[in-house]
């Protein structure tokens, strides 16, 4: 259960920390305080919320939610050693309420011990279903436990209520470039932790290819240097040196900071959207195609597509639906690689398109009707066959006899009414781009041409 070698409440906890020299270098230079730690100043910085808890030692329970590698397991470490605390973890995809129960057992007989506080760390909290996060409650209530739980997803969607009314939570971004050039470059420095014994040069386009091929992600960048150390023979004067060519080699494929069934997901499919609906197409592209490296399923992205076509383009261009099917279409055929043409098709093609949101117009004419219902269908719009019945019935003349047939008259078109009894409904707003402006354009002159033959 316990992420870590050493335990937090250990006499290394403000001190000096015992360190593995067979560990990873990335699990080595873990931050072990505050000034260590790199980024989310937004929560940990001077005067921020958070750092004031931690230097006062008031700490609550807590929610940490964000991209992975964003620092939430670390910052949790960090916390406990700040405050001294015992630190155990679960993880919600191993762990359940059988292990709850232990931590909690052990949080009581180390509270009545020594008073210290036991800080219990759930990775991916999300995964808990209600009954295993309600199991948490009153633990919480009673103090036994202080709780830091850490999610990719949005914890509104994905954790109960009351829960979340027990926690405070705070949101971690993505580490930047900067961010990772700096625990490079304090890795080589250290001579506890690091690489500082070692004589090594690393060039700077070294580090700053693999803080950006790290894609965010500390623990790829430290590795991929451990990596290129260990692999590297030293010169005449026992220096490794750390080149360009040499940090390409380590690490090959560019960090994506994305997970096709996260949160993230969501933020990505709203840029992508976004970006098309602004005819954008270079972004467009751009969101498209990290969704696809994230994993995300083409046939996701299509559909999105096709909801865009009429959603955004609308009557501005009709045949852009026609044309993003065909795309989907041929896409099921060919698959990948070549399928991704089909897809920048598509996506080009929307982007680049006249927009018009003008279906939207269906949403205002169904508000209409759940506040006032729906009213009957004017006789002369009704069904001809069941009003001869009625009409036989109650030797009447047929109703739908006063209809007028469209293509009898001029253009195809004959002023009548069509909406119930005392309804005016105005819910469709033309747009005057691409198609829809030529066809309603073409609808007011028909208009104006019977009205001045009826005058």
């Amino acid at each position: 259960m316990d992420l870590f070698n050493e335990k937090a409440g250990t006499s290394t906890n403000k001190g000096k920390a015992v360190t593995n020299p067979h560990q990873p270098l990335a699990t080595r230079m873990r931050p072990h305080s505050l000034e260590e730690f790199v980024g989310q100043d937004h929560i940990v910085g001077e005067g921020k919320m958070l750092r004031r808890m931690i230097e006062t030692g008031v700490i609550g329970s807590l929610i940490f939610y964000g991209p992975p590698s964003s620092g939430k397991t670390t910052l949790a470490h960090v916390i406990s050693r700040e405050i001294n605390a015992e630190f155990v973890v679960l993880n919600a995809v191993l762990d359940g309420i059988k292990d709850l129960r232990k931590v909690v057992a052990k949080a009581e007989t180390v509270q009545r011990m020594n008073g210290n506080k036991t800080i219990l760390f759930v990775d991916e909290i999300h995964r808990w279903n209600k009954a295993q996060q309600d199991a948490l409650l009153p633990h919480l209530e009673s103090g036994v436990i202080t709780l830091i739980g850490a999610t990719t997803e949005n914890p509104f969607y994905s954790l109960v209520n009351p829960l979340l009314s027990r926690c405070q939570l705070f949101e971690l971004y993505d580490l930047t470039t900067e961010h990772v050039q700096t625990m490079i470059h304090r890795s080589l420095k250290d001579e506890e932790r690091g690489l500082g014994k070692k004589k090594v040069q690393v060039t700077e386009d070294a580090v700053h290819h693999l803080a950006d091929y790290a894609g965010g992600d500390i623990r790829n960048a430290l590795n991929a240097l451990e990596v290129a150390v260990l692999s590297s023979e030293p010169d005449e004067e026992e220096t490794i040196h750390i080149t360009l060519d040499i940090a390409k080699e380590c690490i090959q494929k560019r960090g994506v900071r994305y997970q096709a069934g996260g949160d993230e997901h969501y933020h990505y499919a709203s840029a992508f959207i976004k970006s098309m609906r602004g005819s954008h197409v270079d972004a467009a592209l751009y969101w498209m195609a990290a969704m696809l490296e994230g994993g995300d399923d083409p046939n996701f992205i299509f559909r999105r597509m096709l909801i865009l076509a009429s959603e955004d383009v609308g009557m501005a261009d009709p045949h852009a639906l026609s044309l993003v099917n065909n795309a989907h279409e041929a896409f099921t055929k060919c698959g990948m690689p070549e399928g991704l043409y089909f897809l920048a098709h598509a996506c080009i093609y929307l982007a680049l398109a006249p927009k018009s949101n003008s279906t939207g117009a269906i949403f205002s004419v169904r508000g209409e009707i759940k506040n006032s219902g729906v009213r009957s269908v004017p006789p002369h719009l009704r069904d001809k066959t069941a009003n001869s019945k009625q009409a036989r019935y109650l030797d009447v003349e047929n109703a739908s006899d006063d209809y007028k047939y469209p293509h009898s008259f001029d253009h195809h078109w004959i002023e009548q009414q069509y909406l119930p009894e005392g309804i005016s409904l105005k819910a469709y707003e033309p747009g005057n781009i691409g198609r829809e402006g030529t066809l309603w354009e073409r609808l007011q002159k028909i208009k104006k041409a019977f009205e001045s033959t009826d005058k």
